[in-house]
């Protein structure tokens, strides 16, 4: 959207921005390698969530900059002036923001340091269909002060793609939709651990799996109600939940307190795969996502998948094809849409076949092609 003549044309310095390290962590250093591996010095800028380590293992520096989630944080006018004087001080040809405190004050102060080129990668907008006009006139008002800022507005899904095109970008130029944050396949195929045998529980039973963190978004408390349902009909069925967040204890004490049978909280687990292969449903209730990595990881696992009828979701599965779309809050159609899975291993695997077929155009080689010629689109003009 802007045209940036920088004071300086050798610079071969790209920074990836996100409010915390593990996002970075988690979802971008196939992207940082790719960049590398075309000849340029790749760094992090980040809040530490104790990844700080891990990334620097793989060869990128990373400053470390305090940025708070809650966007009007004190704490961020502080940030803002240590993320200022890095940007000028490293005189950075590209800046990669993510997540969207981050991506808002990052953007400013790119501007105001002259940074030539800066990309924002939306993994989801903080208003969508659905969303409270709070979230509406705060995030919007935000997306249109930092848009002129903007060289191109990276998204996930249509709604974000849509959006985007409101907010001035233009398709193909400012504006690209590309298919998620891209899985490694290969991850998935073969998988030979499995954690049945450390949870008790046979091969005859049926496994549904929630991976997810324990923050008020992935609303599991919506999949535990209609589990208390879904455990009364079918004696077979268990309830995997991986993951950890600020909800885990409080949800633990309240799934005890109600007696819900079969429900198992397995933490933060480095081997996904395996409990993904170990299981026979995936299951994803968030109120709203960018494109999320469960579904996929599931659908490369070729699992049937439920999830409920949102942003995000809504890109990845398709109704009665590759699993079920249910009502946010209706906890009568969870159920009932669980229960058709339990009930007939037929389907499941019909459905499982069609994730795997799906989930082919949202692997992590395709997403690095893509990204690669967006990275390229921008980088030649300063080559």
């Amino acid at each position: 959207m802007i045209s940036r003549k920088p004071e300086f044309s050798k610079v071969c310095r790209i920074l990836f921005l996100a409010t915390v390290d593990s996002h970075i962590f988690y979802f971008h250093l196939p992207f940082m390698e790719l960049l590398r591996s075309l000849g340029y010095e790749v760094e992090v800028a980040a809040g530490e969530a104790g990844f700080r380590e891990k990334i620097e293992r793989e060869g990128f520096r990373v400053h470390p900059i305090p940025f708070s989630r809650r966007p009007l944080s004190f704490s961020n006018f502080l940030s803002f002036w240590k993320l200022l004087g890095l940007l000028r001080k490293r005189r950075y040809l590209l800046v990669h923001t993510h997540t969207p405190v981050a991506s808002f004050l990052g953007r400013i102060a790119a501007k105001i340091a002259r940074v030539p080129l800066v990309l924002y990668t939306a993994h989801g907008l903080h208003f969508f269909r659905g969303a409270s006009w709070k979230a509406w006139l705060f995030w919007y008002t935000a997306e249109k002060i930092a848009a002129p800022f903007t060289d191109a507005l990276i998204v996930l899904n249509e709604e974000d793609f849509e959006h985007g095109k409101r907010l001035g970008f233009t398709p193909g130029e400012s504006l690209f939709l590309i298919p998620g944050v891209g899985v490694d396949l290969q991850r998935f195929r073969n998988v030979d651990a499995s954690p049945r045998g450390e949870l008790g529980i046979g091969d005859d039973e049926v496994v549904v799996a929630c991976v997810a963190e324990f923050i008020p978004r992935k609303n599991h408390s919506f999949l535990l109600a209609a589990w208390g349902e879904v455990a009364k009909r079918f004696g077979q069925a268990h309830l995997l939940l991986v993951g950890d967040g600020e909800l885990l204890e409080k949800t633990r004490i309240w799934a005890e307190r109600e007696s819900l049978p079969r429900v198992h909280f397995l933490g933060r687990r480095g081997d996904v795969p395996a409990v993904l292969s170990a299981s026979d449903i995936v299951v994803l209730v968030s109120k709203h996502e960018g494109l999320p990595r469960a579904l996929l990881e599931g659908m490369a696992a070729g699992k049937p998948l439920v999830a409920t009828d949102v942003r995000g979701n809504r890109d990845l599965v398709e109704d009665g094809v590759n699993g079920f779309l249910v009502p946010l809050g209706d906890v009568g159609a969870l159920a009932f849409a669980l229960g058709q899975l339990i009930e007939s291993k037929e389907l499941r695997e019909k459905m499982g076949r069609e994730s795997l077929r799906k989930v082919e155009a949202y692997s992590l080689e395709r997403v690095l092609q893509e990204m690669e010629g967006i990275y390229r689109k921008f980088l030649e003009r300063y080559a």
